[in-house]
């Protein structure tokens, strides 16, 4: 999972608990996401990196370079 870009489809942002939809095992699916700087907030349609996995379905994501 760490590594994999995913695109923002609920706001990531301080105190709030987003969704991002990541291709894995041959399909999309949703995790809940939160940013790795508590500061950061990330709309919805953004691409983020995942930089920490915690299974079943939870993940803290950056941008991605460019964003």
């Amino acid at each position: 999972m760490i590594g994999k870009e995913g695109r923002v489809t609920g706001r990531i942002g301080p105190g709030l608990v987003g969704e991002v939809m990541i291709p894995v095992r041959g399909g999309v699916e949703a995790f809940y996401a939160h940013p790795v700087d508590p500061r950061d907030e990330m709309i919805v349609g953004m691409i983020v990196v995942v930089v920490e996995y915690h299974p079943p379905r939870t993940v803290y994501v950056a941008a991605a370079l460019g964003q």
